[in-house]
């Protein structure tokens, strides 16, 4: 099937007026001018979106659907650590139905603003048996954690052996992957035992890091609220003080490499750039900022002039609607470009469709429009006369996507609110 849009953007090259894409079963086969494509496959269907823009679908490289039900449920905080506190008091008051339509309500939303593929942090993954298969093309990152001892039920470990198997039935798209917690929840050993694993059976692994002022101050300087929060939970201090940041720390553990998809990263020390600038032991490993999550913290200023420099893979995320009340990723661009004015507006759209696909090695595949990519594709209603700032035009559309497709079939309409 042909699918024509007024405009076609395929973040693999120039935008095309009166574009087209062919797709035969779950791949792009060609793109380009819709008279072209016409011409050259007279055989195949044809379907006219109408004064769209269509694009690859948007990836979202990090969020929380479990808690997709928790939106405005928390003011925003005095500090990071009273949030956290205040976040565990809500999850205990909720069952496994709750979840369920939590992570339904998730997908939804994020269908409705052009996500086809997401990086989702699991913290329940016995849930997984119970769900039916995704809408969307989703990584289910098993949320790691052993700040106090973890009780293991039949029910858990059956979940968490999820991971480590063929998926649970026909029509999953995506994958898995491991995410020890955070550097304040997380053990050096769990971090390493989860590296190790990703590496050795080719997973994707993500972890929270630089996530606030609290947590510089507890592993900076052995003191403040996470500190005292987390010595009260009974965890082991004895990593904290010293000056060194928990990045630091952790490199030199060998606790982190440079495929590591590190989440926020809100808060730097200055030995943390040396790390992850070209040469360190952590160069090309990707950062994923929330620029929304990272306003309801008022966390310091996000240094992206500086990671630009050192050219890391910058990906923007939703993170979790306990922090942000939306899953457009086009309002958090929108977000991220009100702080810093001029970045050109491809280079945003970068950030939520090839930069992510590098982050999970998957370059060609999602994330851009091109024979033998997936067929993950969005289309906006924007019909700008001509295709010169048709970028700018989709950062700016505030209006939900008109049509989706997910590995060659449509989702949207049908599946979203």
């Amino acid at each position: 099937m042909i699918y024509r849009a007024r405009h076609l953007v395929t973040m693999d090259g120039p935008p095309v007026e009166d574009g087209a894409v062919l797709v035969r079963g779950e791949n792009v086969a060609a793109a380009g001018r819709w008279a072209d494509l016409r011409r050259e496959f007279p055989g195949e269907g044809m379907a006219d979106l109408g004064e769209v823009v269509l694009l690859p679908g948007f990836v979202n490289p990090h969020c929380h659907l479990d808690y997709s039900t928790l939106r405005h449920a928390i003011l925003p905080p005095r500090s990071f650590s009273e949030w956290v506190g205040r976040i565990n008091a809500l999850k205990r008051t909720l069952d496994p139905a709750d979840y369920l339509a939590a992570i339904a309500k998730g997908f939804r939303e994020s269908a409705r603003w052009g996500t086809t593929s997401l990086l989702n942090i699991e913290a329940f993954p016995e849930l997984m048996w119970k769900m039916p298969a995704p809408p969307l093309r989703t990584w289910w990152f098993y949320e790691m954690i052993d700040v106090r001892s973890a009780v293991a039920t039949e029910e858990l470990v059956a979940g968490a052996l999820l991971f480590f198997q063929e998926p649970a039935a026909d029509g999953w798209l995506g994958g898995r992957g491991l995410s020890p917690h955070a550097p304040y929840t997380a053990s050096p050993e769990l971090y390493r035992l989860a590296r190790d694993c990703a590496r050795t059976r080719g997973l994707p692994w993500t972890t929270h890091l630089g996530e606030s002022a609290d947590e510089r101050e507890m592993f900076v300087q052995g003191r403040g609220p996470l500190y005292d929060f987390l010595a009260r939970l009974g965890r082991p201090m004895d990593d904290c003080g010293g000056g060194r940041s928990a990045m630091a720390r952790l490199a030199a553990g060998g606790c982190l490499g440079p495929e590591c998809i590190a989440v926020h990263l809100n808060d730097w020390q200055p030995e943390d750039f040396a790390l992850v600038a070209p040469g360190g032991p952590l160069a090309g490993m990707t950062v994923v900022h929330c620029p929304l999550s990272h306003r309801y913290f008022r966390h310091s200023p996000f240094p992206y002039e500086t990671l630009r420099e050192l050219t890391i893979n910058l990906c923007i995320g939703t993170d979790s609607p306990a922090s942000n009340g939306s899953f457009s990723l086009l309002e958090e661009l929108r977000a991220f470009a009100a702080v810093f004015p001029g970045l050109e507006e491809r280079e945003l759209l970068a950030t939520i469709t090839r930069n992510p696909a590098s982050a999970l090695g998957l370059q060609g595949r999602i994330g851009c429009i091109r024979p033998g990519a997936w067929a993950d594709l969005a289309a906006f209603p924007i019909s700008a006369t001509n295709s010169c700032n048709i970028h700018a035009e989709v950062v700016a559309c505030r209006a939900p996507a008109a049509w989706i497709m997910v590995h060659g079939r449509v989702v949207f309409p049908g599946s979203s609110e």
